[in-house]
């Protein structure tokens, strides 16, 4: 017997009937709420070309791809992200067309996490981008309210939205006279909150404002209160400037009724370079990990050679079925109205009109069973309420 025949690689698994209802179930739903406020679908391939990820600010970790060959040799990457290729795709295919354009999503994602347990490598995201637009601010109110809406959808009293601004970390770390290797493991230790390890590096650059700023970084999250520590701590221009936008987002979000479900966490560094503005994390009660990513991006769109604002987010699908599940929203299968047998020599006839009757929209099974009678004991162990009979004539039978 081979070794590996019979098991999915880590960080993958199989779905089976009630799992596949509930992801598809949430798709749906997801997808209704996009397509209803105008963003219409795209999907790209599943696998891209390496050199997509890795321009200046889509540098991913080698070690984190899925990568291979093509028939000229050509290395190329499943797909580990969504919102790059579409940036390649809005400034390829679509860069005539009329702006603002709302694209959304549902498709899945590939990232080789060996050496984080509990991740999964395959995971299908849904989720909106929304490419250019006169008025920024305007376009990042857009997408918040979609998020929340769509967090709201899963979790209505419980679920919570993070909000930060990558440029806050950037103003920051730019003043400190270090290569980008120091800037990466500064980010790495905020976003992961260690901070015994960031106190340690920060030591080593030096003693000064800046730095000290740094190391209270992580613990720059909260309510309204957070805007005030941040001002004492450090503050610029650009900084005041960036506090006093995020505060307004913050607070108009909560007054929408949502007041204690949003928060503020200047520490959210996300991984993803090439963040510019707010960025926000969604969370849901009972999934103990971020299940909704965004931010403002507008630098990207342009490396692929149209420049172009843009602002957007992705919802983890599998994490929300799992979240719906534990709170006893579990997806039932349905049971067939009827099951149709076709005596001897009307078994095609059977299949006819099962699929007569689908098309009516009802849900039918088709006896592969010899007898009627035996079609009749699988009915009952099923649950199905009715055998259809068809021979010269069509007889229904109750079963109880």
């Amino acid at each position: 017997m081979k070794r590996y025949d019979l098991i999915t690689p880590e960080g993958t698994r199989d779905l089976l009937f009630e799992e596949c209802k509930a992801r598809r179930e949430v798709e749906n739903k997801l997808t209704g709420l996009f397509s209803g406020l105008g963003y219409s679908e795209v999907v790209t391939p599943g696998i891209e070309f390496y050199d997509v990820f890795s321009g200046s600010s889509r540098n991913f970790m080698q070690e984190n791809l899925y990568k291979m060959t093509d028939s000229k040799g050509r290395l190329i990457v499943m797909r580990p992200d969504s919102t790059i290729p579409i940036a390649r795709l809005v400034a390829t295919r679509l860069k005539d067309a009329q702006l603002p354009l709302r694209l959304f999503y549902s498709q899945s994602v590939y990232q080789n996490n060996a050496l984080l347990k509990g991740k999964t490598d395959e995971n299908v995201m849904a989720g909106i981008e929304l490419i250019g637009g006169r008025n920024s601010k305007r376009a990042d109110y857009e997408v918040l309210c979609t998020a929340v809406t769509a967090l709201s959808e899963f979790d209505r009293e419980n679920f919570r939205l993070e909000l930060g601004h990558i440029g806050y970390f950037k103003e920051l770390v730019a003043k400190l006279d270090v290569d980008e290797g120091v800037r990466e493991d500064i980010r790495m230790l905020i976003s992961t909150k260690n901070y015994p390890a960031l106190n340690d590096l920060l030591g080593e650059v030096g003693d000064n404002a800046v730095t000290n700023a740094l190391k209270q970084l992580p613990a720059l999250f909260g309510g309204a209160e957070v805007f005030d520590r941040a001002e004492k701590i450090y503050t610029d221009d650009k900084i005041s400037r960036i506090l006093k936008d995020l505060r307004e987002e913050y607070e108009r979000l909560s007054a929408l009724g949502f007041e204690g479900k949003i928060s503020v966490d200047l520490g959210i560094v996300s991984h993803t370079a090439y963040y510019t503005g707010i960025v926000f994390r969604g969370y849901l009660s009972e999934i103990g990990q971020t299940v909704l990513k965004g931010g403002r991006y507008d630098g990207l769109i342009g490396e692929f050679g149209q420049d172009c604002t843009a602002v957007g987010f992705g919802i983890n699908v599998g994490a929300v079925a799992r979240h719906l599940s534990r709170i006893g929203e579990k997806s039932e299968l349905k049971t067939p109205d009827a099951i149709v047998y076709g005596d001897k020599g009307y078994v095609v006839e059977a299949i006819s009109y099962a699929q007569k009757l689908v098309s009516a929209g009802s849900c039918v099974e088709n006896s592969l069973f010899d007898t009627f009678e035996e079609t009749l004991d699988y009915a009952k162990d099923r649950g199905i309420k009715k055998v259809i009979r068809v021979a010269d004539d069509i007889t229904e039978t109750s079963v109880g």
